[in-house]
């Protein structure tokens, strides 16, 4: 420990900075439990502060229990913290309401339940035939990688035909500012690993998509929220937040809004670059549901030329949740030390995936998949949506792509009672503030329409919006 752990152009009192410094040493073990602290005056000597700022940090370490008190002796690390959890960064919920709940009663594999509130299309919208086909070429091809280990950036064929896509979508990313990862939810998590230290802060929309909370939590870091319009981000409310609270990072989807389906227009779009660049905030656009568009909206990363902005995407959600493939775009003096970073935490991972999204997408499969699912989620989308009013819900806006409706229910009724009355029936919902940081969306439901066009679904919603106190249009 020494002075480059205080940076007096940081926000934030010293003895905070001096507390932040310890409990970094303990949680990297680069001190052991029983290990004596630097005495008062030579910590305030080494960190050139004063002596009651080193006295106010140890006391209140020794009240949290990080550190211990020995009269006459000093102050010694307490131990190591208990193993991180999840369950224990936030309060208790019914797990009900719980996002990861969500998650995993959607996951069980219980092919009786009823899911509208899930986030992925059902397999029998995916092209399983020609992914059995283009499985059985990839096995043929003496040339297909079945055994060894990926190259660090990921399949450079892939890469290639990434950069030709975005391009189609206003953002230029040479083949070298690409990197493949295992997944949009594996990016995320190494551009946290990347961007973001515990204690930094954090901002997200208000709803978004319920997993950026669970991963954030698992980052420590400081979570924050802004509203979100059928626009974009409340503008005043989001410069404001920037002023007061100076997140780090803003993590968003530009075209198509987790959970609300909405689309960023240009106007706003540019205002909050404009405010990132005054405030020095990063974005982590992302990008998964792209290919659902009909025509490309505006990208946050087109505008900014992937200055701020990093660009995200991958085929989990348009082609298959089994054969995990997603990417990362970012500036050029990034990549490297992402790559690093992606082999630290998991060996580069597998080219056999990168593989099979590069058959499909060469063999004209993917193209062919993908105009038939725009057509047939605009289908669902107006059959779900008149459904869906004629028994009491509202849709916030009627979206012009993608899969989500996010619906106002009845005055009166809370999304996580109807949510629990209906899983008695065998019917996963989506409650509103399982999205919000806030808690502000307790009235709303988030509906996935390629889930919710079995007809045995509604008598279950009816019943349960029912049971929880509301009367059903």
């Amino acid at each position: 420990m020494d002075t480059s752990d205080i940076d007096r152009t940081v926000k934030g009192t010293l003895v905070a900075q001096v507390m932040t410094a310890i409990r970094k040493q303990i949680a990297s073990r680069q001190t052991a439990p029983g290990v004596k602290l630097p005495s008062i005056r030579s910590l305030a000597e080494r960190m050139q502060i004063s002596k009651s700022t080193v006295v106010d940090a140890y006391e209140r370490l020794v009240a949290e229990g990080a550190i211990q008190s020995r009269p006459g002796s000093g102050f010694y690390i307490a131990g190591h913290l208990p193993p991180f959890s999840l369950a224990d960064t936030s309060p208790r919920r019914d797990r009900e309401i719980d996002p990861l709940w969500v998650t995993r009663q959607s996951l069980n594999g219980d092919n009786n339940l009823l899911k509208p509130g899930c986030g992925w299309l059902p397999a029998s919208w995916m092209p399983e035939t020609d992914i059995r086909r283009a499985l059985r070429s990839l096995a043929r091809n003496e040339q297909t990688n079945l055994t060894d280990y990926s190259t660090p950036h990921g399949l450079p064929a892939l890469r290639q035909l990434l950069s030709r896509r975005l391009a189609d979508r206003g953002i230029e990313a040479p083949t070298q500012q690409i990197m493949l990862t295992e997944s949009g939810t594996h990016a995320i998590d190494l551009l946290c690993r990347f961007l973001i230290e515990p204690g930094d802060t954090v901002l997200v929309d208000d709803p978004c998509y319920f997993n950026f909370h669970a991963m954030l939590r698992a980052h420590q870091v400081k979570v924050i929220s802004v509203p979100y319009t059928p626009t974009g981000p409340d503008l005043s409310l989001f410069e404001q937040t920037l002023t007061e609270h100076s997140p780090r990072l803003y993590i968003t989807n530009s075209a198509i809004h987790n959970p609300t389906g909405a689309t960023l227009s240009p106007a706003i779009a540019h205002r909050v670059l404009k405010l990132a660049e005054l405030h020095d905030l990063l974005i982590i656009e992302d990008d998964i549901f792209a290919d659902f568009e009909q025509e490309p909206a505006t990208r946050l990363a087109a505008f900014d030329a992937l200055d701020r902005v990093i660009h995200i995407g991958s085929f989990s959600k348009t082609l298959s949740a089994a054969a995990r493939c997603g990417f990362i775009a970012t500036r050029p003096g990034w990549i490297e030390e992402l790559v690093d970073l992606k082999l630290a935490t998991s060996f580069g991972g597998g080219s056999f995936s990168a593989e099979l999204v590069l058959a499909l997408l060469q063999d004209g499969t993917y193209r062919r998949h993908i105009r038939g699912l725009r057509t047939r989620l605009a289908d669902s989308m107006g059959k779900v949506s008149t459904k869906l009013k004629t028994i009491g819900l509202t849709p916030w806006i009627e979206p012009n792509a993608g899969m989500f409706l996010w619906c106002q229910l009845p005055d009166g009724l809370d999304a996580a009672d109807v949510a629990r009355s209906a899983i008695t029936d065998g019917l996963v919902l989506a409650p509103g503030n399982a999205f919000s940081l806030t808690q502000a969306a307790s009235g709303y439901l988030r509906f996935n329409v390629a889930q919710t066009l079995d007809p045995a679904i509604f008598p279950i919603l009816e019943k349960a919006m029912q049971r929880s106190g509301g009367n059903s249009a």
